[in-house]
């Protein structure tokens, strides 16, 4: 009999990995996304729509502990990934209350449903580095204290804990993944990587001049999402469930991100990047990096991306889709 699988944020990058990963395993795929989602299929549905027809959506808002009751009456699914959130750190600070909303209440009504209903039901909820904020060293693992430094931080720390309760309180298999940043040609234009390699694209095919960003100098522990969603899934295999560090254990900076896609493209960097202080955080984390030692222990999880794949993997898919990709081949050759 097959596995169903719940999905919400099946449209986002991470989603969209996810169910091409559960239904090449076999698995009954459901995925929760807005209303205003399948009225407007072509947009809002763009990472899935190679899977339509073999998914199923349901219309629910993670606002609403009654619509999400339902999906999970009509479901009853055996795994329920959380993947659905305002998860872009800047946009939290200028909304931090619907970010807070949303993010912590979305979480809230989606576990009560699950124990209501399901309380089987293997529950993975998609935490972040985000929540380790100014943490005291690095790299950060299990045991580092949460030190948030954004709306958004503070409410993966809070959904981290309404997880970790219900798990212990209740005896829910829920697990906590907490992943560092992972990007992936599917990533939203709004976030710096594919900022980045979109805006390359833009200048080899004459749409763009030059590219203003925030702080150059930040530096992240970049994975690719394809990698990580194996991560999530390995979670709710695990006879016991617990919380795990995802991410590759390097950092590399904004400013390397943009050396290496500038030069995958033959161009310098310094060139076009104009650093506009308009773009920086109010609140910049500098160092993020994690130990995943406990992932590979435990899952037997490793990231199989390099970071120099994942940035021409971006570029050259930006590239393509502005017919500029054979600009990029002979530099890479």
């Amino acid at each position: 009999m097959k596995k169903r699988a719940l999905i919400t944020g099946i449209t986002g990058q991470d989603g969209s990995y996810l169910a091409e990963f559960l239904l090449e395993r076999g698995y009954e795929v459901h995925g929760i996304v807005r209303r205003v989602a399948l009225e407007d299929p072509e947009h809002r549905l763009s990472r899935i729509l190679h899977l339509l027809g073999r998914v199923e959506l349901h219309a629910a808002s993670l606002e609403s502990y009654a619509s999400l009751h339902q999906v999970v009456e009509q479901t009853a699914p055996d795994e329920c990934y959380h993947l659905a959130a305002q998860s872009f750190v800047s946009y939290s600070f200028d909304d931090e209350f619907s970010t807070l909303q949303i993010n912590i209440n979305g979480t809230h009504y989606l576990l009560a449903a699950l124990k209501r209903i399901v309380p089987r039901c293997r529950f993975y909820f998609a935490g972040s580095s985000e929540m380790f904020g100014n943490a005291p060293h690095a790299p950060q693992n299990e045991q580092t204290p949460f030190m948030p430094r954004s709306p958004y931080g503070i409410s993966k720390v809070a959904g981290f804990h309404l997880t970790r309760n219900y798990r212990e309180t209740y005896g829910m298999h829920a697990s906590n993944g907490i992943l560092f940043n992972h990007e992936s040609p599917r990533r939203g234009f709004e976030f710096v990587t594919r900022k980045i390699t979109s805006g390359v694209a833009r200048i080899l095919a004459g749409k763009a001049r030059e590219l203003r960003l925030g702080n150059l100098d930040a530096r992240r522990d970049w994975g690719h999402a394809r990698d990580y969603v194996q991560a999530m899934w390995l979670m709710l295999q695990q006879p016991e469930p617990g919380d795990y560090v995802v991410a590759t254990g390097e950092t590399h900076s904004v400013r390397e991100f943009c050396e290496l896609a500038f030069g995958y493209a033959g161009l310098d960097y310094r060139d076009y990047v104009v650093c506009d202080p308009q773009l920086y955080r109010p609140a910049e984390i500098n160092v993020l990096q994690g130990d995943a030692g406990r992932a590979h222990q435990i899952l037997g999880w490793e990231p199989t991306v390099r970071f120099e794949q994942l940035v021409w993997e971006m570029l050259e898919h930006d590239c393509r889709a502005l017919g500029v990709s054979e600009k990029l081949s002979a530099v890479r050759a």
